[in-house]
């Protein structure tokens, strides 16, 4: 469902939302921390139906205690946003997708672990890295309460 205010021209139906952001290498996953301050940070992610879904991985980290596992298990209203830009600003556009995230350890063994190795198999299918190297740490599996999209060209 998308929700936009009226004056809103360039709107981006769901299912065009959907596609380019099915279609995107990487998101910008936004999170608040326990006294409202936003963070912002690239990931790489994978869809199924209305569940968008991350890993922590083996990239450099400066710590196992990221901000952004902390801050969703203090407030699991997440926010991502795909986007392109170009120039030519008639091909500018951008999709986001509201909802909750929950955080799935390696070792859960309620219904979200099938879900957590669902969602690694495809961010397998999606980045070599992970073929190559398999995340061990948790995943976030977000259910997308909210599709919104723009485009320049209203497409």
């Amino acid at each position: 469902m998308i929700i936009s205010p009226s004056w809103f021209n360039g709107l981006v139906d769901e299912v065009e939302a959907r596609a380019r952001f099915g279609a995107a290498r990487v998101a910008r996953l936004a999170t608040v921390d326990e006294f409202g301050r936003p963070h912002l940070v690239p990931v790489t992610f994978a869809v199924d139906g209305d569940t968008v879904s991350f890993a922590i991985d083996h990239k450099p980290k400066r710590t196992t205690n990221l901000r952004r596992l902390r801050n969703i298990a203090a407030d699991d209203r997440v926010c991502l946003l795909v986007d392109h830009y170009d120039d030519d600003w008639s091909q500018l556009w951008w999709v986001r997708a509201d909802g909750r995230a929950r955080i799935v350890e390696d070792d859960d063994v309620s219904d979200a672990h099938e879900a957590r190795e669902r969602a690694l198999a495809r961010l397998a299918e999606r980045y070599r890295q992970y073929r190559d190297r398999p995340p061990q740490g948790p995943v976030v599996l977000i259910t997308v309460e909210s599709w919104t999209g723009w485009s320049y060209a209203g497409l």
